[in-house]
């Protein structure tokens, strides 16, 4: 067993209280806001007993663990408390599970980004379920005059079984509350866990289902009323004049204004990111009568900055391509490689902005008033923007209350809460509870997008057609895809990556597996070129590299592991039987990629139907440690697989004359069902590591093995994304 200290951070982790009576119950489980069935908890019980702050023990044996991060379709509502659940040893089945609102002073990183809930949480949420567990032992050992060590504990129960006896978790929970919490506790082995590794249904599937308030859309109070905003058409301009009377005037209207986001002279934080600080406001009661009101605007824009296009973009990353760069990596002699070589292969690899485009657009309640501000909505990053909110509205940080929402998407679209302080701004101008609605081409057209970027490869071969000198050259707008100390670095001796950035008016940000959702596909689809003019199968070719890394890797700074790495496409090699059972008539394409701390594998199968790409099927190899949720797990690499190759076939977001010329699904494309593969097998590597990545790392090795496979059914080779654009057909 692990044993693990009870203090995390260098604050105390745990702190024990008795609550007695249903108001205070209410008051500090947030059970106001929801009205659970009876299948949900059973009988609710009488009385609550703070064990600590993850979860609370009824006098029934019901237990409610507070799930801390903010939940956007990646499960953690479900899956984080299923860890606290399995070290507290209760049954499922008698667990309720609610959302924790912002608390800083007693959760940590309340944050949904990186892929890092589950392993920033790990061993935080683990100790609260042990912790709670050991109270309760001291309790009954304490209850029946036995030493502690002599107490077991299954499924909500304790017993002493040399004097068989036993006793349910609710019946010493107000004792467990008293006892001290201990220095340190012992966390089980993962060959002892009951609930971890199994598969539990979303929590709030039902709610989901059967249409329930969930969403921070759904948020609504008395009186409350709905607020839009106008943003400049045009990335560089900016508010010259407003006529407003027409909008004044129509049914429903309360009022129509111009606000500033930020106050002048603010520093922003890196989650403040937006793209216009002036806005026009208009307030009235009902959703649709200001959205009437809003095209009644006459509003005259003035340019800033110089209006950016398509062409003149890309044209400007080709040309930062072409040039030397910022140098961020250099091992060996790569320049004298690249002289003496007897082929030389280079590819220039290119991909478009992308907007986020989650199902529910961005909105956020607020009710400020002048000593306090009350905030609801679906927010990725609360903890940053509680900081924000307060310096904007000139209030202490205790004054402001965030609380989070389920959310319909996020994809790091709401890590950037330019909308939370919009929301709160206008209800202070208001001085009346409002909520801020967004609409499709509000968002769309406003950023925050996936930047555009732009790399070219290069590998030097010798006579031999050997691997001896490999160059990496690539940037973006605003943000560089190029890391370093990845693969292909450490497994070849004269290794080059440098990087550039231009700079843009257009509002660029995180956009799923941030810059390895394109560098992966160009990767990839690189190596398979390569090997192809070594004559070499392509996982071969990977897996001769990795043995390199494994055995004499070049540098020190890899931020790879080889084995690890080398295993999932061993794992995809065998499940697929790649080599060995292809399928007569279907064209493959394989690709592997590590980011977020975990490893991925995968091969496509594809044909061609009437020039149009068919995905029969995908095999996938994941290494991301202790997987907490099977099925969960499965629906992310899913979600993920579906979501990249969606994108890299058919999704782009052009400019001209600074202006997004896709403003919503009409124009922009999206995969559809009948486009999806027709089946997805995953296989995760079984190891006993603790949990890494999970929600972004399934994304970008399929745009590899998807142009590895058309490249197979075509004999041509794809570089530039979206793969389909215009709808052409291939072969």
């Amino acid at each position: 067993m692990t044993i693990v200290k009870t203090t995390y951070n260098r604050r105390s982790f745990l702190q024990t209280t008795v609550l007695a009576g249903g108001g205070m119950m209410l008051g500090f489980s947030w059970l106001a806001s929801c009205n659970p069935t009876p299948e949900e908890v059973l009988n609710m019980p009488k009385e609550w007993f703070n064990i600590n702050g993850f979860l609370k023990i009824g006098e029934n044996g019901v237990v409610t663990i507070m799930s801390p991060n903010p939940e956007i379709g990646q499960n953690v509502k479900t899956s984080m408390p299923m860890i606290i659940a399995e070290e507290l040893d209760v049954d499922w089945k008698n667990v309720v599970v609610e959302q924790a609102p912002l608390n800083t002073d007693i959760f940590t990183r309340q944050l949904a980004g990186g892929s890092q809930s589950i392993r920033q949480g790990w061993q935080s949420l683990r100790m609260a379920g042990a912790t709670a567990r050991h109270m309760l032992r001291e309790a009954a050992a304490q209850q029946w005059q036995v030493p502690v060590a002599e107490i077991t504990t299954a499924a909500g129960m304790l017993y002493h079984k040399k004097s068989g006896k036993s006793i349910g978790y609710g019946e010493v929970a107000s004792a467990a509350a008293k006892i001290p919490v201990p220095e340190e506790v012992q966390l089980k082995d993962a060959k002892d866990f009951k609930i971890i590794g199994t598969s539990r249904k979303n929590v709030d599937g039902k709610k989901i289902v059967t249409g329930q308030p969930l969403f921070g859309l759904d948020y609504k109070v008395e009186g409350m009323l709905i607020a839009m905003i106008a943003h400049p058409p045009a990335f560089g301009m900016k508010l010259k004049s407003v006529d407003d009377s027409a909008a004044k005037a129509m049914p429903g209207i309360k009022d129509v204004f111009t606000v500033n986001v930020y106050n002048e002279g603010y520093e922003k934080q890196w989650s403040d990111t937006t793209a216009f600080d002036e806005l026009v406001v208009v307030v009235g009661n009902t959703t649709w009568e200001v959205m009437n009101a809003k095209k009644a605007l006459r509003i005259e824009w003035e340019r800033t900055s110089a209006a950016e296009n398509t062409e003149g973009y890309m044209a400007k990353m080709a040309a930062l391509t072409a040039k030397p760069a910022t140098q961020l990596r250099k091992d060996g002699n790569p320049e004298a490689a690249f002289k003496s070589a007897a082929k030389v292969i280079e590819r220039t690899y290119t991909a478009p902005f992308l907007p986020h485009n989650t199902m529910e657009p961005m909105n956020f309640f607020a009710h400020v008033t002048a000593d306090k501000a009350e905030l609801v909505g679906p927010i990725q990053t609360p903890e940053f923007m509680e900081k924000t909110v307060a310096a904007r509205l000139g209030l202490p940080l205790e004054k402001i209350d965030i609380q989070m929402t389920r959310q319909g998407g996020g994809f790091g679209r709401r890590l950037y809460g330019h909308f939370v302080v919009e929301a709160a701004v206008i209800s202070q101008k208001m001085n009346a509870p409002i909520k801020l609605v967004y609409t499709r081409e509000d968002d769309m057209t406003q950023g925050i997008y996936r930047p555009a970027y732009h790399v070219t490869y290069r590998a030097a071969l010798d006579a031999d057609n050997k691997l001896i000198g490999f160059h990496i050259r690539g940037g973006g707008i605003q943000d560089s895809p190029v890391h370093a100390d990845r693969f292909p670095a450490g497994a070849i001796d004269n290794y080059l990556a440098e990087d550039w950035t231009l700079d843009s008016n257009i509002s660029t940000g995180a956009w799923r597996a941030p810059g390895s959702n394109f560098i992966a596909g160009a990767e990839q689809s690189f190596l398979d070129e390569v090997a192809e003019a070594m004559g070499k199968d392509p996982i071969e070719f990977r897996l001769e590299l990795f043995d390199r890394a494994k055995k004499n890797p070049v540098g020190k700074n890899n931020d790879y592991e080889a084995a690890r790495y080398a295993g999932v496409l061993e794992l995809v090699r065998e499940k697929s039987g790649w080599g060995k059972n292809d399928p007569a008539g279907v064209h493959r394409g394989v690709s592997a990629y590590y980011c977020h701390n975990s490893y991925v594998a995968q091969v496509i199968d594809m044909v061609l139907e009437n020039g149009k790409p068919v995905i029969q099927k995908v095999h996938c190899a994941v290494d991301c440690g202790i997987v907490v949720n099977p099925d969960a797990a499965i629906n992310l690499v899913e979600g993920g697989i579906v979501d990249g190759i969606g994108h890299a076939l058919y999704s782009t977001l052009t400019f001209k004359d600074g202006a997004a010329e896709q403003s919503n699904f009409d124009k922009y494309r999206l995969i559809r069902h009948s486009e999806a593969p027709k089946a997805i097998e995953v296989h995760f590597v079984n190891n006993g590591i603790d949990p890494t990545g999970l929600g972004e790392p399934l994304n970008p090795p399929i745009i590899g093995a998807l142009a590895n496979a058309m490249y197979k059914a075509t004999g041509k080779r794809v570089y530039d994304q979206p793969f389909l654009a215009g709808g052409q057909v291939l072969g």
